[in-house]
């Protein structure tokens, strides 16, 4: 089973992975459908990596 931080660590990962898709997409073609897709999809992966992290900290706190 994988710790809470490299769960974390990676969605935060590909949360600027397709941040940087969607400005690539938006400098090519402008906004559209697939550019808001990624927008969402990075917003989940950060709330989520987010999240991971700080009960990675409190699980480690509540072992003290």
């Amino acid at each position: 089973m994988r710790s809470p931080l490299f769960s974390g660590t990676l969605y935060i990962v590909l949360g600027f992975v397709f941040t940087f898709f969607a400005v690539q997409q938006v400098d090519k073609n402008g906004f559209g459908f697939m550019v808001y897709l990624l927008i969402i999809l990075a917003t989940l992966d950060f709330g989520a990596g987010l999240r991971l992290i700080m009960l990675h900290f409190r699980l480690k706190k509540d072992q003290k």
